[in-house]
């Protein structure tokens, strides 16, 4: 076997043929050829370099050729001949905002899909091509977002009512948002979890036994953080509501009491408003219909949810209810309040 004499690299191209190697953007024949041209630096035959970087020998010496004559920029692709495609950019765009065609019987484009559906139209389109445009267009047809208008006709008093309370809560008054999480599952898992090892994520089965539900009553309240909560409704009437919110007007005795609640039936219920007639301390404030989210206990059941129970593996509905309650004591001791940001007239801006 004959033995190539040892490439010598212009100054300053080893460091940046070592790091076109280690680039996980750099099209993956200008890194063979990096590979192929510091191989050659290092003295190694033509034969073995095509064998470690999978080319023919004789392709090993052209790019040795190509790098002495013209250094790292030798190392591109030259232009190719003949006329070079033509796409037409603005077709698939627009095919992409436009639903397929109802024989194809799928809900939105894939970049293949388009593309074969292109070119059997006459327009030949490569997927990569039809990524490449969907990216410089910012188009993501795989992804989908949820939204919904509020029909509420006093939305935007609503709207003013609760971030007033948010932003500048009354002086010498306790705010507080209430709402219920119900149909909380005691799942138990079939099998033990098994658990967290280096290179291997928390695993557990797919496959569970039911065991019942309850319903998780919580008040947030808005300047601490701090949660009043009960887990033991198998319901969510309003007599559990009115239970509840005795429950929350006993853990702030003596002061003005401002509840902020979703637009459930269960929370206008004649019995409830008897009972706040008869406490004129407590002032009910309801978020706009469809607009739970401005409700910030919301954001707390999320955080028990992911936390506490979605990854919990229960045998009862009593050891469900006991590990919320474990969960709720140990929060409100590193509890925080949430920051309401936005103004109405943001939120008004946005919504209309």
């Amino acid at each position: 076997m004959s033995v190539a004499a040892a490439l010598v690299l212009r100054p300053g191209d080893g460091a940046r043929l070592r790091e076109l190697t280690r680039s996980s953007t750099a099209p993956a024949g200008h890194v063979q050829r990096a590979r192929m041209v510091l191989l050659a630096a290092e003295g190694l035959p033509n034969t073995e370099i095509a064998r470690r970087v999978g080319m023919t020998r004789q392709t090993v010496i052209a790019w040795r050729v190509r790098y002495e004559a013209g250094g790292i920029d030798a190392l591109a692709d030259l232009p190719r001949s003949g006329r070079p495609p033509v796409i037409d950019e603005p077709a698939v765009i627009v095919s992409t905002l436009n639903p397929p065609p109802a024989e194809l019987a799928v809900t939105h484009w894939s970049a293949r899909l388009l593309a074969e559906h292109l070119s059997r139209a006459g327009m030949p389109v490569s997927f990569a091509e039809v990524a490449r445009i969907w990216r410089a267009w910012d188009l993501q047809p795989h992804r989908v977002e949820t939204f919904k208008f509020s029909t509420d006709p006093h939305l935007e008093a609503k709207i003013r009512d609760v971030v007033g309370l948010y932003l500048d809560p009354p002086a010498n008054a306790v705010v507080v948002c209430v709402d219920e999480k119900s149909q909380i599952q005691a799942l138990d898992r079939t099998a033990p979890l098994l658990p967290m090892r280096f290179e291997q994520a928390e695993r557990r089965t797919h496959d569970y036994r039911r065991h019942g539900t309850t319903t998780l009553f919580a008040a947030l309240e808005v300047a601490t953080g701090k949660i009043t909560a009960d887990a033991c409704y198998d319901r969510h009437r309003n007599t559990e509501f009115l239970a509840f919110l005795k429950q929350v007007a006993k853990a702030h005795p003596r002061v003005k009491l401002h509840v902020v609640a979703d637009n459930y039936a269960t929370h206008n219920h004649p019995n409830v408003k008897a009972w706040l007639t008869k406490h004129p301390r407590i002032t009910m404030h309801f978020t706009p219909t469809s607009a739970s989210w401005m409700n910030m206990v919301e954001i707390f059941f999320g955080i028990i949810t992911r936390q506490a129970i979605r990854r919990g593996s229960f045998t009862s509905v009593p050891d469900l209810i006991g590990a919320i309650r474990a969960f709720i004591d140990g929060y409100n001791q590193r509890c925080q309040p949430f920051c309401w940001t936005r103004t109405a007239d943001q939120i008004l801006a946005k919504a209309t």
